[in-house]
């Protein structure tokens, strides 16, 4: 059972509160409990401090006799009154009661402090407590966050006790969060701490009586002076704190006008805090992991999260459990309507009997079976279209019902879409034999669980054998215990939540520091997108250095995304390292970390810089978004000089030639020396390079086939593409596109023909050369070499589609009305992915063959 607040509900672990949704009461950010109790099983709880703010009467909302809450008098100057008012006076009973639980917490911390001093005068006596060594491990960065706490209570309290509509409060919390960087390093320390603690408790009677101990003032004026609470408690207080600030802050912003000075301040300082909590690992609270074995022994649940499993040649999702000692790979159970869902298990490993996949074992690997790309982007794109019927089926005045089965139908496609979507393979080992094989969508996650296990096999691991009744309660558990409870599906989320950002995010990549060694070094960035990560970009290596200053911006295409990672790899360019596996990464990763992407702040126009902190590795970065509505925009020409924004048939007739020449010389290039890369047209280019070519090119500079040479031959294929995304109107025109989309609709072969070739036919000549020699390239050259560069017809397709036809802004408008900006991209994506796809894989087309047969067909180029 766990413990209660004040005001009888459970009290939320760190993870719980991680991951809820900020709506809680303002009158209460409770934490947990200060006094020794067992819960009705047996198990030990954490000590129960009770810190409500209601303890603190001045500062909070009164109780009654019977504790619930009675309405607060409004405090004098703040009569009830409009919206704004209602606000601020909200706004004020939350900051009372946040001064209330950080005057408590400041209690906590400094009953940390106070046996420091007396241990270390015992240091250099012939009867030490503890070691220098030891005190410095258990008391590790205790007098900082004193410091910065008391700071922070001491600039607040006045602020609260001289209240106006006009106070300011954004820059103390905007301070209090920009210190964040002691919590990291308290995190990281914690669980050393605690066993350090441990440690010197069974060696030395004279601490454990301290560690049980300690003294916690009372807030002022209360009737209890001291609670005496254990080390171990007070020690989860610092980390049980990092959430509560971000907690508020949600509170303080929802009760803070927009136009108040206050508004930005507090939106700052709230994305400092949860890019902080994506960025550490999370902690695991203790009172709700610990599992009693029947033989006594204390097993905690460490990580667990859903993974794709190939079990007999087939993909199943599964539900694994790492504990302190096992791995545990459990099912599902389907159960009757009303009964309680359980875990089946599948298997488990001793930690102490796991190994992980050598790179010599990798001829024995089983092939992974893996999905065309084109079937992928098309499920993403029914997806986006269920969405949008979802969306007008909710406006609609019966409508209701019909909801439900397009949610249904949602959940069946993003199911499919998290079980076939990812391809790097994570393989594990029974030391007797067994070898088991998970797939994962990106290198971060492989990354986690590994080091996860590799952490927990350092200690000493003795082998188990568990028996069904072990098992059995084992499995049981992982109900009750499990930090990850729903499948990540977008329609596991309620209406409310953020449905993510749809457009571009512009990421520079600026520089790292905090490398021990040097080496070669690189980033990828990757997203969140229908409930997995994707990889997006790629800094090029920065060879030998202990700081490498990339300076790269990147352009990334975001899909209802709300994270963005960055990892952090040492190249290896040892041949005896390669893998034979084409989806095993054998660079290593140096450091790996991830930030929210908080719509309210990344959607400004200007640039937000930020720093990753990995494994003792900061990696400076920016960015900025643009929402797709933006920019899938197509402006009218308002030039006609350069090439860039300007009419095809103005920039060929002006060069005197029938293609225009930065066409020319792109796919050249990019035919010279980029058909082998991997992810050729796909994987984005650095957005400065593009830039600078767009530049050069719009200038007509004379040096410009040296820095096409000279350049990275992804920012020479994105520079191609942002050619054909930037001209006015598509290449294939908005005259015809309506007739496109209808002509690919064709269900007859014959008339589908005759129709799509009488389009070609019927395009401006400087249109149709254009587009015959793209065409030509990509499937002749590009395409060719599939089995190395990864890029198929169907993948080409998904890229250049859209980009060759998605009509300009006045003709998008005369179709249906798009009411979002995820309904713009999902109207009419497919189709334009599947015009294209069909002249790819159209036999050869002749410019001469083509216009042989029409009557307008014309010299005038």
């Amino acid at each position: 059972m766990e413990p209660l607040s004040a005001h009888g509900l459970p009290r939320l672990s760190w993870i719980d509160t991680l991951y809820s949704n900020f709506n809680y009461n303002t009158d209460g950010y409770e934490g947990d409990g200060a006094e020794d109790v067992k819960s009705q099983d047996g198990s030990e709880t954490l000590p129960y401090i009770d810190e409500s703010p209601t303890m603190s009467p001045q500062l909070c909302m009164p109780q009654g006799p019977d504790g619930e809450t009675v309405s607060p008098t409004p405090p004098e100057g703040l009569l009830p009154g409009g919206d704004i008012e209602k606000g601020l006076e909200m706004k004020k009973l939350v900051l009372s009661g946040f001064l209330a639980s950080e005057e408590i917490y400041l209690n906590q911390v400094e009953a940390l402090l106070l046996p420091i001093r007396p241990l270390k005068a015992t240091v250099p006596t012939s009867q030490p407590v503890l070691s220098m060594p030891q005190i410095e491990t258990i008391f590790y960065k205790i007098q900082d966050i004193f410091e910065i706490h008391k700071e922070f209570y001491d600039a607040l309290l006045p602020n609260i006790q001289q209240w106006d509509e006009k106070v300011t409060v954004g820059h103390l919390f905007q301070k209090l969060a920009s210190q964040l960087g002691v919590y990291k390093a308290f995190v990281d320390n914690y669980k050393v701490a605690l066993e350090t603690a441990e440690k010197c408790s069974q060696a030395n009677s004279q601490f454990q009586k301290i560690s049980e101990n300690l003294k916690v003032k009372g807030p002022k004026d209360s009737k209890d002076c001291t609670t005496t609470v254990s080390l171990e408690a007070l020690l989860y207080k610092p980390i049980d704190r990092v959430t509560r600030s971000t907690l508020v802050l949600h509170d303080l912003l929802k009760h803070t006008p927009k136009d108040h000075p206050d508004f930005p301040l507090l939106q700052d300082a709230l994305r400092i805090s949860q890019n902080f909590l994506s960025s550490i690992n999370e902690e695991i609270d203790p009172r709700r992991t610990a599992v009693t074995t029947p033989k006594g022994e204390a097993r905690q649940l460490v990580k667990d999260g859903f993974l794709v499993e190939v079990s007999e040649s087939s993909r199943k999702l599964r539900h694994v459990f790492l504990f302190t000692d096992l791995l545990l790979c459990a099912k599902l159970k389907k159960t009757a309507v009303g009964r309680h869902q359980q875990y089946e298990c599948k298997w488990y490993i001793p930690l102490a009997d796991l190994t992980f996949q050598t790179l010599d074992d990798c001829d024995t690997c089983p092939s992974i079976q893996v999905l065309p790309e084109h079937e992928i982007e098309e499920m993403k794109i029914k997806i986006s279209v269920t969405k949008s019927e979802i969306q007008k089926e909710k406006k609609a005045p019966k409508g209701q019902s019909r909801v439900e089965r397009l949610r249904k139908k949602m959940n069946e496609q993003e199911s499919w879409l998290l079980l076939h979507s990812p391809t790097i393979p994570f393989r594990i080992h029974n030391k007797h034999g067994k070898s088991f094989l998970f797939l994962l969508s990106s290198d971060y996650e492989r990354s986690e669980w590994r080091e996860s296990i590799q952490k927990l096999q350092k200690k000493d691991l003795q082998a188990c054998v568990l028996s069904s009744v072990e098992l059995q309660v084992l499995t049981s558990s992982c109900f009750k215990l499990r930090t990850v409870h729903n499948i990540p599906v977008t329609s596991n989320k309620d209406d409310e939540e953020s449905p993510g950002l749809y457009g571009f995010l512009h990421v520079i990549v600026h520089s790292a520091k905090g490398f021990k060694e040097s080496a070669n070094l690189y980033c990828t960035l990757e997203v969140d997108s229908y409930g997995y990560f994707v990889s997006k970009a790629k800094t090029r290596v920065f060879r030998d250095t202990t700081e490498p200053q990339w300076n790269e911006e990147f352009e990334i295409e975001l899909e209802g995304s709300q994270y963005l990672r960055i990892l952090c790899y040492e190249k290896c360019y040892d041949k005896s390292m390669l893998n034979k596996d084409d989806n095993e990464i054998v660079d290593k990763i140096m450091g790996k970390g991830q930030v929210q992407l908080d719509p309210q702040t990344v959607q400004s126009k200007n640039w937000h810089m930020d720093v990753i902190e990995m494994n003792g590795i900061k990696v400076e970065f920016s960015m900025k978004f643009t929402s797709r509505d933006l920019s899938l925009k197509r402006t009218p020409s308002k030039k006609q000089s350069g090439v860039f924004g300007v009419k095809i048939n103005v920039v060929t007739k002006r060069e005197r030639s029938k293609v225009p020449y930065i066409v020319r010389q792109c796919i050249e290039e990019v035919e010279k020396r980029g058909i082998d890369e991997v992810g050729i047209y796909r994987i984005s280019g650095v957005a400065t390079d593009i830039q600078a070519l767009k530049t050069a090119f719009d200038t007509n500079t004379k040096d410009i086939l040296v820095m096409l040479s000279d350049m990275d031959i992804n920012a020479i294929a994105g520079t191609l593409k942002l050619y054909f995304r930037e001209l006015p109107e598509p290449l294939l025109t908005d005259r015809l596109y309506p007739a496109f989309m209808e002509g690919i609709a064709l269900s007859d072969p014959a008339a589908k023909e005759n129709c799509m070739m009488h389009l070609l036919r019927s395009l401006p000549d400087p249109n149709l050369m254009t587009f015959l020699t793209l065409l030509e390239h990509l499937k002749r050259r590009v395409a060719e070499k599939e089995p190395i560069n990864k890029m198929s017809l169907h993948n080409l397709a998904t890229v250049f589609g859209p980009t060759l036809l998605r009509p300009s802004e006045s003709e998008s408008a005369k179709g249906q009305h798009i009411t979002s900006a995820s309904d713009i991209w999902s109207h009419d994506v497919m189709a334009q992915v599947q015009v294209l796809l069909y002249y790819l894989q159209h036999p050869p087309i002749s410019f001469a063959e083509l216009k042989r047969n029409t009557l307008y067909f014309s010299t005038d180029v």
